[in-house]
């Protein structure tokens, strides 16, 4: 049986809560159920750099708004609002780098390995460096994650009493 294709990727402002500065990532580049891969061009302006780029911690942010693109582009496949989802924390990151270097382009991949009902997911994360990615070359990650999340039902619900459902 064949699928019907899918639907060009929309501008990746549209698949996040975030808005203006606090939208991290430039562009989606590819999607399915269980993985999603984002561009993030560094800027020696960013409101995050220093004089030697941008702190390789703004990773874990970068794949934190990686996997909400994913939740958001599952979420207007099924004709539903974006929702706010919660970083809970990330297992062993690591950063090959001190600093991404202003000019380079990243790409940030994620693969979700584990979604419960309740809203509790955890995914591989790895950043690399755009050029070396499309070259297909296989150098080593730039930056790597298991990153926990939790996306409740009803999230002012769940700020308010503390209950997911």
């Amino acid at each position: 049986m064949m699928l019907p294709p899918l639907p060009p990727l929309p501008p990746v402002r549209d698949l996040l809560p975030h808005s203006g500065a606090m939208v991290l990532l430039d562009r989606v580049v590819s999607a399915d159920d269980d993985n999603l891969c984002a561009e993030v061009r560094i800027h020696a302006g960013s409101m995050l750099a220093t004089g030697d780029g941008v702190g390789a911690w703004v990773g874990i942010e970068y794949m934190a708004q990686a996997i909400a693109a994913h939740a958001g582009w599952k979420a207007l496949r099924r004709d539903e609002a974006v929702k706010v989802g919660f970083l809970l924390g990330s297992r062993k990151y690591q950063a090959a780098v001190p600093y991404f270097v202003p000019g380079s382009v990243l790409r940030v991949h994620v693969h979700r390995v584990l979604q419960g009902e309740n809203g509790l997911g955890a995914f591989d994360c790895r950043i690399d460096a755009a050029d070396v990615a499309d070259a297909g070359q296989g150098a080593p990650a730039l930056a790597t994650a298991t990153v926990t999340v939790f996306q409740p039902d009803n999230v002012n619900q769940f700020l308010e009493d503390g209950k997911a459902g």
